[in-house]
């Protein structure tokens, strides 16, 4: 038993080694002194200042940003809209229908949303003359698409482990359903609200297949950006922006972590 326990613990080290330690190694290069990436020059912070005087990254985050925290808002909304009513309503005509459309995107290919997305903006360019050109907006709009399904089972799975009672006794002393649903059931799911938030978040802010077909001039994202420039090579100013990034999720999983225990 001892030996199948070390046994265990070493491929779980051997796991976490193959998965953090590229990491480590793209931290460690952003203070690489020299150019080339591979070859140690020195340690060197000329990479970070290099990064904050760059225009054109900036506002590729900047727009990113943007684009993340109202697709995220937007789809925690509605995803946990979704997932209540598909927990608390009956059966009904279509509910089959509607579990299918909302936990589709989990499954399909990146590329065939990105694809029907397209053409759906073209279509509309064409029937309605909106969108006049595709943009922040249309990225705004496919990112909810598809992210407000992970919040949509997010909640749902938080739903189907509350107690459900605490509403019928609020609504048994006289309490209306909207004041019902803010004092009780909110605070019921917030965790999952805000991991739902969290996860479309992460999503919006790493997609590249999608925004990339319902994109136009003028929107280029940071992960379309980073992808364009390390197909002609990796250079010590994106593993600079790759740090930061690490630095900013790292903080941004900690405080949620803090916040849902103390939710908890």
């Amino acid at each position: 038993m001892k030996k199948r326990g070390t046994g265990l613990l070493t491929i779980a080290a051997f796991g976490y080694a193959f998965l953090y330690v590229p990491i480590l190694s793209v931290v460690v290069y952003s203070f690489n002194d020299s150019r080339l990436v591979t070859l140690w020059g020195g340690f060197s912070l000329r990479w970070y200042k290099s990064l904050l005087e760059n225009e054109e990254i900036l506002g590729a985050a900047l727009l990113s940003l943007q684009i993340a925290v109202v697709s995220a808002t937007v789809a925690t909304v509605f995803g946990t809209i979704a997932g209540l009513a598909l927990h608390r309503i009956g059966r009904f005509r279509g509910r089959t229908l509607l579990t299918g459309m909302i936990t589709s995107p989990l499954v399909m290919p990146e590329i065939i949303t990105g694809i029907s997305l397209l053409f759906l903006f073209i279509t509309l360019s064409d029937w309605i003359g909106w969108p006049g050109a595709r943009g922040a907006v249309t990225i705004t709009i496919a990112h909810i698409t598809f992210s407000m399904a992970y919040v949509a089972v997010v909640v749902r799975s938080r739903l189907a482990g509350s107690d459900e009672s605490l509403e019928e006794a609020a609504m048994d002393l006289g309490g209306r359903p909207l004041r019902v649903f803010f004092d009780i059931t909110v605070p019921t799911i917030a965790p999952a609200m805000i991991s739902g938030w969290l996860l479309a978040f992460t999503l919006s802010l790493d997609d590249v297949v999608i925004a990339s077909f319902v994109s136009g001039p003028g929107a280029t994202t940071l992960p379309m950006l980073i992808f364009s420039k390390v197909k002609l090579g990796v250079t010590p100013d994106i593993n600079a922006l790759a740090t930061v990034i690490i630095a900013l999720v790292s903080v941004g999983v900690v405080a949620a972590a803090l916040l849902i225990r103390r939710k908890t």
